[in-house]
């Protein structure tokens, strides 16, 4: 089911790209909404509202009937957590949800281990208080992060509970 996700949103991403720039306004928002399929709901949640700072905006349940119907699954009902980075109707949402042990987790290594989506970019004004965040909560540094981008940016890099990479980038100000 993970795959599957994965796979839905790397043909959302591929489509907004091939879609001429006149179709684009045939669209009510220019955000996309994500679905993340997590192992471990409460974990994960934790970790993107103490870690990486998403606040929880909402939460709803996708029943048996719905959950058949949309196609999402084969009856299987499901919790899903919102969580944005920020206010308003323009904030993306990233929605987590879990199936337990229906769900393979896959082992991620590096980027190139699996097709589909391996990773989300977050832009931040300062990146001390998220090495802050990433060192009081134990969460391991990918590489040498961070690492130099340019003159004043920094690239951190961690994994989420699942091995979803995570690119925090940024000025630095304890740099």
């Amino acid at each position: 089911m993970k795959k599957l996700c994965l796979l839905f949103l790397a043909g959302v991403v591929l489509f907004f790209v091939a879609v001429p720039a006149h179709a684009q306004n045939e669209f009510s928002s220019k955000t996309i909404h994500m679905g993340v399929i997590v192992s471990d709901l409460d974990r994960s949640l934790e970790f993107y509202k103490e870690v990486v700072g998403m606040k929880q905006t909402g939460e709803f349940s996708v029943d048996e009937t719905m959950a058949k119907e949309s196609g999402l699954s084969n009856g299987v009902p499901f919790d899903v957590k919102v969580l944005k980075l920020g206010e308003g109707e323009e904030a993306t949402q990233f929605k987590l949800m879990s199936f337990g042990a229906r769900a393979v987790k896959q082992h991620n290594d590096y980027i190139y281990d699996h097709n589909g989506v391996q990773y989300i970019t977050i832009n931040v004004r300062d990146l001390s208080p998220f090495v802050e965040r990433v060192k009081d909560h134990d969460v391991t540094m990918r590489g040498n992060s961070p690492v130099k981008l340019g003159e004043n940016s920094y690239l951190l890099l961690i994994r989420d509970p699942d091995g979803t990479f995570i690119e925090l980038i940024g000025p630095w100000s304890d740099k």
